[in-house]
């Protein structure tokens, strides 16, 4: 964890989030309905396109990223948590951080979140699980947006299992959350949407495959949609 805060100090972010755009990139962002196991998704991409490259170049990303953000504003990661998940701070504890000089507002979250985000991405080589990551990579060119889905009561059962939940509060949870994150992805639009589906380049149902199939179909879009283009990029670097 020390390694990966360090690695995204200011400094470093600020150059990364300088250079042309042309360099940025490949990134895979993975959005999800809950319940669909994308962080389990997202392991297997990452283990398929580090064997075949031989090397250890991918990884993927998830919650590392409150740490990082956590460190940035010099709070505590439970703010930066409240803010993915969606909850306000209540008047009184608002007025107590602001006493106490640790306040930090949305604003400021919501823009580390995003400079945080789009710096890990535009370095490349990243599977990014959730986040609002496909709203805040839009605009990388070597980019793949998967969106992971599935019927509600197929979820709601992966849920209850996973989660030792009733059937009612895990209906309850996936509702919850499945808005959260919605509200989450429309957060970082730059105009506000009630339809996210032309965000994504596939949906994938997780009901008709297994995690195994799910992450062989994303290696195999990344190939046709982004590899090439990264391969002939670095050949012609490799040139100049």
């Amino acid at each position: 964890m020390d390694k990966f805060l360090n690695y995204f100090d200011s400094r470093r972010r600020e150059a990364i989030l300088s250079r042309p755009s042309s360099d940025d990139g490949p990134v895979i962002t993975i959005s999800r309905q809950t319940g669909c196991d994308a962080r389990q998704v997202a392991e297997s991409v990452v283990y398929k396109l580090n064997q075949r490259a031989g090397k250890n170049r991918w990884r993927w990303v998830d919650k590392d990223i409150i740490y990082a953000i956590a460190k940035e504003l010099n709070t505590d990661t439970q703010r930066v948590e409240n803010f993915y998940e969606g909850l306000s701070l209540s008047n009184m504890s608002e007025m107590i951080m602001a006493f106490s000089g640790g306040f930090v507002s949305d604003m400021r979250v919501k823009k580390a979140i995003r400079d945080v985000v789009l710096s890990i991405c535009k370095e490349g080589y990243i599977v990014l699980v959730g986040r609002g990551g496909v709203a805040i990579t839009r605009n990388i060119v070597d980019s793949l947006h998967i969106r992971l889905l599935a019927p509600f009561y197929w979820r709601v059962c992966n849920v209850m299992k996973k989660k030792d939940m009733t059937i009612e509060a895990a209906e309850e949870y996936v509702v919850d959350i499945d808005e959260r994150r919605f509200n989450l992805i429309t957060t970082f639009l730059e105009k506000k949407s009630i339809n996210i589906d032309y965000l994504f380049d596939a949906c994938i149902n997780r009901h008709s495959f297994s995690i195994e199939e799910i992450a062989g179909f994303i290696v195999s879009m990344y190939d046709t949609r982004v590899g090439k283009r990264v391969s002939e990029r670095r050949k012609t670097a490799y040139i100049f």
